[in-house]
């Protein structure tokens, strides 16, 4: 099993890191020669998401990774991911990838002073949720599950074979948001 990580910004080296010790290969995707003709899976990052989208069309690798998404390649997206895999954003910014039916608010828990960490469930399983200027749901569209609910607001959502948080499973020692994900492939 091979899962490529998008490494033009964010905590990519963390996500490797946490792949690498489930025993997947991984390998980060910084321009189009590193996408191979096939792989199993693809992780987004957070980071800033504008300027990831940005990157995203300067380095050509938008229209190669929205057409594998769309032809069903697994995603685990976390926070600035999953603002690239939502349909809608709350303020009207055009979406990057949108091929998540859902509406998220970005920056929704304030700046990076209003960080913080929290124990909630994610499918049943209680675990903990690291947030960073973090976005979260708003609205879900068909075909969406709610993963995790945490103060009332949406934070991990799937759809299909994709998977995304508002929160960075990364950064913690809990490999349940990561197994959900490989079982996905």
């Amino acid at each position: 099993m091979r899962v490529g990580v998008l490494a033009v910004q964010g905590a990519f080296a963390e996500h490797i890191s946490k792949l690498e010790k489930s025993g997947v290969k991984s390998f980060e995707i910084r321009k189009l020669s590193d996408i191979p003709d096939s792989f199993d899976g693809l992780v987004l990052c957070g980071g800033e998401s504008t300027v990831m989208k940005k990157l995203l069309h300067e380095l050509n690798l938008f229209k190669p990774l929205k057409n594998m998404i769309e032809n069903g390649l697994p995603v685990l997206a976390t926070c600035a991911g999953m603002i690239l895999l939502a349909e809608k954003t709350d303020n009207g910014e055009s979406s990057c990838f949108g091929t998540m039916n859902i509406t998220v608010k970005r920056n929704a828990y304030g700046r990076q002073l209003g960080s913080f960490r929290c124990t909630d469930n994610f499918n049943g399983t209680p675990i903990e949720m690291p947030f960073i200027r973090a976005p979260y749901v708003t609205k879900i569209g068909n075909g969406v599950e709610i993963l995790s609910v945490h103060n009332d607001k949406i934070v991990a959502v799937r759809q299909g074979k994709q998977i995304a948080t508002a929160f960075h499973p990364e950064l913690t020692n809990d490999v349940t948001v990561y197994n959900m994900f490989l079982e996905s492939i």
